[in-house]
């Protein structure tokens, strides 16, 4: 820009002045921030104005956090499914083996005890089919009950397609004859697929017999008892025969487990 001046003598004198844009002002443009942190005869040291994250990238890196987040907690959820899995195996096959030896006590510790009468007014031992048997054996003293108690081992239906084991305990009165089954009922084993009992006896000439659905005669008591059940996959029931040591067909004068043994043990 050039001005006129008044000069010495009345003259006019002209002077010219020029103006620099300011910097970071109007026609600065992107190069006034780094004006103004650096100074123009140091370039190699001159920084870039400090720049943040996009949104595009921060939602990037929320995605890529939530997957990562999600694989973390399925597989958190599969380890800790795998372990209730396991836990609930393991807790089946314990009450498995645990019915099969409270069962497999009781069945050898059967008492010659009436639980009944039959018309002639003969006394029953034990009565047994596919589905039910009963008979009078003590208790151990942890559950609680003491004395002879007639114990009557069922499979029921559940109500919902499956069956389930279970025992029920009655106590007999000081008179010998069997009282309704009034007490507690213990569940040995549900969600049974299918399960049948079978018996087997010796007969007249002391021969083991053929395995039966139904025991015929209540008055003796069966030599083994066999107990079969279809347990939910992946647990098994191995098949369980049970002894009786009780020999109650000695009163009626057949011949029973100890007096075939006897020979064998006395022979000379």
């Amino acid at each position: 820009m050039t001005a006129l001046i008044d000069g010495p003598a009345g003259g006019m004198a002209s002077l010219a002045i020029t103006l620099a844009p300011r910097p970071g002002g109007a026609g600065a443009g992107h190069d006034g921030c780094r004006d103004r942190r650096r100074p123009r005869s140091s370039p190699r040291l001159s920084l870039a104005c400090p720049r943040g994250f996009s949104l595009l990238e921060v939602l990037g890196a929320l995605a890529l956090l939530a997957l990562l987040l999600l694989g973390v907690y399925a597989g958190i959820r599969t380890a800790a499914q795998s372990v209730r899995a396991g836990t609930a195996a393991i807790d089946r096959l314990d009450r498995i083996r645990a019915a099969q030896a409270f069962l497999r006590r009781e069945l050898a510790q059967a008492m010659a005890q009436p639980i009944g009468r039959d018309a002639r007014g003969d006394a029953l031992y034990f009565s047994g089919n596919a589905r039910e048997l009963r008979f009078v054996a003590p208790l151990p003293g942890y559950l609680g009950k003491r004395g002879p108690q007639l114990q009557t081992l069922a499979l029921v239906d559940d109500g919902h397609g499956a069956q389930r084991l279970e025992m029920r305990f009655a106590a007999l009165p000081m008179s010998g004859e069997a009282s309704p089954a009034q007490g507690r009922t213990e569940v040995l084993l549900e969600g049974v697929h299918a399960g049948a009992f079978a018996y087997r006896g010796v007969d007249a000439r002391g021969q083991p017999g053929d395995w039966q659905s139904e025991w015929p005669d209540g008055r003796l008591l069966p030599a083994l008892v066999r107990i079969e059940l279809e347990a939910p996959a992946p647990e098994h029931w191995p098949p369980l025969v049970a002894p009786l040591r009780v020999d109650a067909g000695a009163s009626l004068g057949r011949p029973g487990l100890l007096q075939r043994l006897r020979p064998l043990g006395g022979a000379r």
